[in-house]
């Protein structure tokens, strides 16, 4: 088997690796290709693996390649994890925000939004070499933002295989599994346990748990809920949770309780990719020490939890043919009655040997659709910016999204992003229209 990391110099490596390490002894794992674009980052992070590997009795060998389609061929698992314009462009996307008193997130809003232009046209060009080369590979795309990325594969990369990944859902399924250990005392193997979710990426509401097939949800939404009334800053208001009967994800406080958001980033700096900017130095200068064997505790400041878990669960599920239950971004092809088909979705989804099925879920209520269905929009109308260089799609995306700029500032917040970014953003500026 050969496994390819796009983006194989992020801090977030050594994690996967080391979840590959545990599972080589029923993965048959030949080949591990860390390709990136950044060479410097690449010498670090794959050296720290390579050592990694090697105290582990070198199970299968290390390849740090700037070669892309190299890494690609005959690859049958591609983990994409890249980001254009690394940490920088992640804070100008902040700033940009904050510029316009508008959310600036990554992932959410104008900033998500901006890294979507900078990326799809990236992972379609990923696509189209795994279609070449690597034909029957499964794409786990981790690159944000996941859904619109995924999205932006469904309709564009038809004829490969790939899912969107996110550690949200996993997140919510282990704080659950620990809730209940700490309420009862039961430790609940995770593979015994299923969250129901849907929604969009980064934007889910939560409304079963199963545990063993049986639904335990009327046990745990009310726990959940008097624990926040005895909180004096609960998490989420009781009022809005006891009304909606689910828990949103916490992505969703960009639209709940968007003021305080707004408030949040006028204390900057830091934003949060100066944060990261400093933790990834500090890790960086920890992957080289030529001593360390093992991922340092300094990592888990970096975020992304129950990462290698879920991305190491999902190759495994599918090579070995397990049924597992994961919580994915993929088009649900009509798993949600009465919502359009072709729609990428946030969902649980059985992982076999013959693919990544979606599994059949309920529609979500009027006011939870209503938000969906205009982020969707917005959605659709960047992947058609992104991939056509479409500057009208992008200003009628901007008009679409619920936390986008007033009618009468689109036109300066889009020429901000594009002027911004127009490093990575060429093809605007050669098709301007």
């Amino acid at each position: 088997m050969k496994i390819t990391v796009i983006g194989g110099g992020s801090t977030y490596t050594p994690e996967l690796v080391q979840g590959l390490i545990k599972l080589t002894p029923d993965l048959p794992l030949k080949e591990l290709w860390l390709m990136d674009i950044d060479r410097q980052r690449l010498d670090v992070v794959g050296g720290f693996v390579q050592r990694m590997v090697c105290a582990a009795g070198n199970p299968f060998k290390v390849t740090l390649s700037q070669d892309q389609r190299a890494s690609i061929e005959n690859a049958d698992y591609i983990i994409s994890q890249l980001r254009v314009g690394q940490m920088q462009a992640r804070r100008e996307d902040e700033y940009l925000g904050l510029r316009h008193g508008l959310i600036g997130q990554e992932t959410t809003g104008i900033g998500g939004m901006a890294k979507a232009l900078r990326t799809i046209p990236v992972v379609l060009n990923i696509a189209k070499d795994i279609q070449e080369l690597a034909p029957n590979a499964l794409l786990l795309n981790f690159t944000n933002p996941a859904g619109l990325i995924t999205e932006a594969l469904s309709r564009y990369a038809p004829k490969i295989q790939s899912v969107g990944v996110c550690n949200v859902g996993i997140t919510a399924k282990m704080s659950m599994l620990e809730g209940i250990k700490k309420l009862t005392g039961n430790d609940i193997p995770p593979a015994n346990a299923q969250l129901d979710t849907l929604g969009l990426n980064h934007l889910t509401w939560h409304r079963g748990f199963k545990v063993s097939g049986n639904d335990i949800w009327s046990q745990i939404f009310p726990a959940y809920l008097e624990e926040l009334r005895t909180q004096d800053e609960p998490e989420w208001n009781p009022m809005l949770l006891e009304n909606l009967g689910m828990i949103p994800n916490y992505y969703l406080h960009y639209f709940y309780n968007t003021r305080h958001k707004l408030e949040e980033q006028q204390k900057w700096p830091p934003s949060r990719a100066e944060e990261v900017l400093d933790i990834e130095k500090d890790l960086l200068a920890q992957f080289a020490d030529p001593d360390l064997i093992s991922p340092p505790e300094d990592l888990m400041k970096r975020g992304g939890a129950w990462y290698s878990t879920l991305a190491t669960e999902m190759i495994f599920a599918h090579y070995a043919d397990l049924n597992a239950i994961h919580v994915v971004n993929l088009p649900h092809r009509g798993a949600v009655p009465g919502w359009p088909q072709d729609w990428v979705l946030e969902m649980p989804a059985l992982i076999n040997r013959q693919g990544i099925h979606p599994i059949p879920s309920e529609p979500l209520p009027p006011a939870q659709f209503g938000l969906i269905s205009a982020v969707k929009m917005f959605e659709l109308l960047t992947v058609e910016a992104a991939v056509h260089a479409d500057r009208r799609s992008a200003y009628l995306a901007l008009l679409a999204h619920p936390l986008g700029p007033q009618a009468d500032q689109i036109q300066i917040v889009l020429d901000d992003l594009l002027n911004t970014h127009q490093a990575y953003l060429p093809q605007f500026f050669n098709n301007a229209s």
